[in-house]
C-alpha cells in the first residue's frame, strides 16, 4: 500500500503536543496590532491548543504524526 501524503502547509503550523492534541499559533498577532488593546494582545501571545473539531482535520492532514 502506498504512503499517505502529509499536508506541508499543516506540517510548518501545527504541533502535536505530548498528550496528542494539537498545539497551533494564535491568529492576529501579526500586524494591525495598534488598533489592538492590550488585553488583546496579551491574550493571543504564545500558543493555544485547538478545538476537537479543528483537531480532528489536523490529524487528517497530518497522519503520520499521531
Amino acid at each position: 500500500m502506498p504512503k499517505m501524503k502529509t499536508k506541508s502547509g499543516a506540517k510548518k503550523r501545527f504541533k502535536m503536543t505530548a498528550s496528542g492534541r494539537v498545539k497551533a499559533g494564535v491568529a492576529g498577532k501579526r500586524h494591525r496590532l495598534m488598533s489592538h488593546d492590550a488585553d488583546y494582545i496579551r491574550s493571543h501571545r504564545g500558543t493555544k491548543i485547538l478545538k476537537k473539531g479543528d483537531e480532528s482535520l489536523v490529524k487528517w492532514y497530518m497522519p503520520y504524526n499521531r
